[in-house]
């Protein structure tokens, strides 16, 4: 396919994307990074975490991004006392057929929202991590594939402490995105009033974009162009991340364990992504940039030096973004 014929393709396949924003805009006010990186998640197929205070339109968010596709919806509010069973299903027995029969939970969706993923305990989290990966569950003895396309958008509040269990490493890992939500602007927050300040129903979304929408731009983002060298720089920034002191001496002893090659992969898919939301056949490095907080966050682990010089990780990586040479 020809440069000029892959643009207009381009173009005639994203406009779902412009029209997947006005609908969530009727519900959701500001949060525009939220709104980009959810519709990236859908194109990378990738889970996203989200963490911020209550309140801040998390839950809203994700719901009318539901409402505004063709695609099955569950949300699952994750408690202490949650059991995998709850999350997945189980095996019923058929006393007429005498054998046991699966119990889909609710996990069999297209887009699951886990409220307060933090709460939930190892077992349900363990449940949880096979579904990320391996996109299925196991019940009984067999495997079962979960719809395409499924996407985990997961919430938790950063503030509250009891009654929460940390999420392993590993299943952090499994996050495409970790996305720190913000409050609104002044006026933004004026806006949230004339909207929601009453006692009548919220506006809701309504559908505008088909799975096979979603399926046949994704065969167009793999088909962007990224230069090599935008290739060496994903992967010096995700090799930077395991020994920042050769950039930046002040990093020393920060850092116990950087970004694995999954974050590689990531920022790779992530940038070709963005390029396509933005109707262009090739990736920049400054598409690169703008991603690199959300997808290296959650992948650094820091050390106590780091903590006790209140050293965050997203300091880390704006550091190493001032330090690795651009293409």
């Amino acid at each position: 396919m020809k440069t000029q014929e892959f643009n207009e393709e381009i173009a005639r396949r994203s406009a779902w994307v412009s029209e997947v924003k006005m609908e969530m805009g009727k519900v959701v006010i500001g949060q525009q990074h939220l709104v980009n990186r959810l519709i990236l998640s859908l194109l990378c197929k990738g889970h996203v975490l989200l963490e911020g205070v209550p309140g801040l339109a998390k839950t809203l968010s994700v719901k009318a991004l539901a409402g505004a596709m063709h695609a099955a919806f569950s949300r699952i509010q994750f408690t202490p006392d949650l059991l995998p069973a709850d999350l997945i299903g189980t095996m019923i027995y058929n006393p007429q057929e005498r054998q046991f029969t699966p119990k889909r939970g609710p996990i069999f969706a297209n887009l699951i929202l886990a409220d307060e993923i933090n709460r939930a305990p190892a077992k349900v989290q363990s449940a949880l991590l096979e579904a990320m990966q391996e996109r299925q569950v196991t019940l009984g003895e067999m495997s079962h594939s979960l719809p395409n396309p499924f996407l985990v958008l997961a919430t938790q509040n950063p503030i509250e402490q009891e009654g929460t269990y940390q999420l392993p490493e590993a299943q952090l890992d499994r996050f495409l995105f970790k996305v720190i939500v913000d409050y609104p602007s002044r006026d933004e927050e004026l806006q949230v009033l004339e909207l929601m300040g009453h006692t009548e129903s919220a506006p809701s979304t309504h559908p505008v974009v088909s799975v096979e929408d979603i399926d046949a731009s994704r065969a167009l983002v793999d088909k962007i162009f990224i230069d090599p060298a935008v290739q060496r720089y994903i992967v010096d920034l995700v090799r930077t991340t395991r020994t920042p002191e050769k950039v930046d001496r002040s990093l020393g002893g920060m850092v116990r364990a950087g970004a694995s090659p999954r974050a590689t992969i990531n920022m790779a898919l992530a940038s070709k992504a963005l390029a396509f939301t933005k109707q262009r056949s090739y990736v920049t490095p400054q598409d690169v940039k703008d991603l690199a907080h959300d997808i290296l966050r959650h992948r650094i682990l820091l050390s106590y030096e780091a903590e006790a010089a209140n050293v965050s990780s997203d300091d880390v990586v704006e550091r190493i973004l001032s330090k690795v040479p651009v293409p």
